[in-house]
């Protein structure tokens, strides 16, 4: 099989030169939707940004309508509303900023994984392309699915346990804006980014690293290290917000053994001498 074109037609300085100019249109896309955002930012706050911190939200009411379904009222949670408070000079226009480049971040996400795409490209194989193309696509679909679960699921509850959660209630919770957004945005992008774990776990084992008898066998030690990846990746210390990102995390591990399709007769002659 001969090389791909690109060792035949591009030299170092020109695959510097690629690169530097995928990293500019990438900042180019996410800077022009960031000016866009910050233009909407009073529909961006109101409409997405500030809806967890009350009662009132989509994720709310879906709890009642099936609290009433299941005849169990303790489903529903209770009205409540969480007040932010702003503590710096500048924190409001930092807010707006930095939410309007969350905002970019994320939709812009498939055409930065283009980028990606478009500039390992011509190093590929044909057959090899093929299955990258599909792997990108892939991964747009999953990091939008883990940016919603976290919004719709993940966030609002970790908020409403502990937003209104404490200690006696002579104690007054005051959160600031800045805490808010910094939970807001570790929540949504870490989400987005572990929900492709099926992906790699599924490039691994295209390229033979990684056997789906030695997925099942390593379970247990999978599950510990995911507890620990959604301690270090949730912006609190509860055990209750670590649970709620481990689960939807493990429940991909196990995706990503019913999707591996081809077992390594060496991975598994080496688990067969340890077991």
């Amino acid at each position: 099989m001969g090389k791909p074109d690109s060792e035949k037609e591009f030299t170092f300085w020109e695959h510097l030169e690629a690169l530097r100019w995928t990293i500019l249109r990438s900042l180019g896309v996410v800077t022009v939707l960031l000016f866009v955002f910050f233009g909407f930012k009073d529909f961006v706050f109101s409409k997405i940004i500030l809806p967890p911190l009350n009662s009132d939200f989509y994720t709310y009411r879906l709890l009642c309508l099936l609290s009433e379904k299941l005849k169990m009222p303790g489903l529903c949670p209770e009205d409540f509303s969480v007040q932010l408070i702003n503590i710096t000079l500048a924190g409001q226009f930092v807010t707006h900023i930095t939410s309007s480049l969350i905002m970019a971040l994320v939709l812009s996400m498939p055409y930065l994984l283009f980028e990606i795409w478009r500039f390992i490209n011509p190093a590929l194989y044909q057959h090899e392309r093929k299955n990258i193309s599909i792997i990108f696509l892939s991964s747009s679909f999953l990091f939008y699915l883990g940016a919603l679960v976290s919004y719709f699921l993940i966030f609002p509850l970790t908020i409403r346990f502990l937003g209104t959660y404490q200690v006696s209630g002579l104690v007054t919770n005051q959160i600031s804006i800045q805490s808010y957004m910094n939970a807001l945005g570790i929540l949504i992008f870490s989400l987005g980014i572990m929900f492709e774990l099926p992906i790699v776990i599924y490039a691994l084992n295209r390229i033979g690293l990684v056997s789906k008898k030695a997925l099942k066998s390593f379970r247990k030690y999978a599950f510990v290290g995911i507890l620990i990846i959604a301690a270090v990746i949730t912006p609190t210390t509860d055990p209750f917000t670590m649970l709620v990102v481990a689960l939807p995390i493990y429940l991909l591990y196990e995706v990503s053994i019913l999707i591996c399709k081809k077992d390594l007769p060496a991975l598994e002659s080496d688990l067969e001498q340890e077991d």
